[in-house]
């Protein structure tokens, strides 16, 4: 990709803008069989040793920043050009040490989808040490992501980034609404947006655990996955929510007493500003797997296990950098939905072999991470409170994609899919 064209659309993206959208017939049996069953086979001891390396990266990182102050010095010049190039420095150690922390995330992801090894007791014991060394609570992000695995776009019982629909904003009925009815309600100045993108980014994933922002409305408002009575679990799963907090308590416990040893300065540089620049990595990888301006939700009538998992869009976020530090999340998201316990160093060898079977229903899109994940925040504002296969509709009330007008007329329900195989899938 040249540099000028990470601010263009990918050329996948605008071949799906104005298709008219036919929704995916194909069953999970012809996926299943496309896929070699050698990839299946799980190595504690490869996962482990991706773990050392990323472990290695991540103090090697920590390392270069202890040594910033040195580093700059050393390569001379004015005063001014040596604060210009610490701030560049430090702010290179948080984006990068940020997606270092990111990675460790992924790694503990990958063993919530028991991915890493054979034995259950160790993918949990990495899963639960890693999520807590970046503050997130392990068996609660499991339960509720295996429950988004299960119902992935699915309207009634998808758990993250639930959009808003026309009711949310009080907007006029489609069929009477005027340019000035949009403009009205949805417009605002860029620096807005940019401060309501700022605070998503940063903070939208602790405020999603916390009082599950943007997660599915059936449940109660303030809903928090740090209580174990909280209506997003089963009272079966209630002993591993106590264990996951108890892991997240010796965390704190752990941090304060480097703050006590080291004080605030240090923990900030080195631990908190890299873990602020983590959560942006990790909004931005997770969004823009199923938030896309070309993707479809559905509704109880038409959603199937395959079209949920086929409403995903791979991307190659930041290239190598992203391969090698996310292990595969986004530029193999789509296989993962389909086979989420086959571990990530064997998902691209996945995607290779199910994009012949899966034809025009492979979402991909080379646009640059920076200019989708804008274009998706500026035009996917809203879906429509009636209809089974929806589309997000921008500030104008537009939709880029919709539905054949043929399929709208013709359309009896669902065809037969095996809705159950999702058990198959996920456990």
């Amino acid at each position: 990709m040249l540099w000028y064209q990470i601010f263009s659309d990918g050329v996948e993206y605008e071949a799906r803008v104005g298709k008219p959208f036919v929704p995916p017939d194909l069953t999970i049996k012809q996926v299943w069989e496309a896929v070699p069953k050698h990839l299946f086979k799980k190595s504690t001891t490869k996962s482990l040793l991706y773990l050392a390396r990323h472990l290695l990266i991540t103090y090697l990182f920590y390392v270069f920043a202890q040594n910033i102050d040195l580093i700059v010095s050393s390569l001379g010049g004015t005063p001014l050009a040596r604060q210009v190039l610490k701030a560049v420095c430090w702010m290179g150690y948080w984006s990068f040490q940020g997606f270092a922390f990111a990675g460790l995330w992924c790694i503990g992801h990958d063993a919530g989808h028991g991915a890493l090894s054979d034995y259950g007791i160790v993918n949990d014991i990495l899963g639960l040490v890693l999520h807590a060394s970046v503050l997130t609570p392990y068996h609660a992000w499991r339960f509720t992501h295996r429950a988004h695995h299960k119902a992935t776009q699915s309207l009634e019982r998808d758990e993250t980034f639930m959009p808003f629909t026309r009711k949310d904003f009080k907007l006029p009925d489609g069929k009477v609404a005027v340019r000035m009815d949009y403009t009205e309600i949805l417009e605002e100045t860029p620096a807005f947006t940019l401060f309501r993108l700022f605070v998503r980014q940063f903070f939208g994933f602790q405020l999603y655990l916390l009082h599950n922002r943007k997660g599915n409305r059936r449940y109660p408002a303030y809903t928090s996955h740090y209580r174990p009575s909280s209506q997003l679990f089963k009272p079966s799963e209630r002993s591993a929510i106590i264990l996951s907090n108890i892991s997240l308590l010796v965390m704190y416990t752990l941090l304060s007493m480097y703050i006590k040893s080291h004080g605030w300065n240090s923990a900030m540089k080195y631990y908190f500003m890299p873990w602020f620049f983590q959560h942006n990595w990790m909004v931005m990888f997770t969004y823009l797997q199923h938030s896309d301006p070309t993707i479809p939700y559905y509704r109880k009538s038409e959603w199937t296990f395959v079209r949920g998992a086929l409403a995903t869009v791979d991307r190659p976020v930041f290239g190598w950098l992203g391969r090698v530090l996310l292990y595969n999340i986004a530029s193999d998201h789509l296989a993962h939905h389909f086979f989420s316990t086959i571990p990530f160093y064997n998902l691209p060898e996945v995607t290779k072999a199910i994009k012949p079977v899966l034809g025009e229903y492979y979402n991909y899109d080379s646009t640059g991470v920076l200019a989708a994940l804008w274009r998706s925040f500026t035009q996917c504002m809203f879906i429509e409170d009636e209809g089974e296969i929806l589309f997000y509709k921008n500030r104008a009330g537009e939709a880029i994609v919709d539905v054949d007008e043929k399929l709208k007329a013709n359309r009896n329900g669902k065809p037969v899919d095996g809705t159950g195989q999702e058990e198959m899938i996920i456990d």
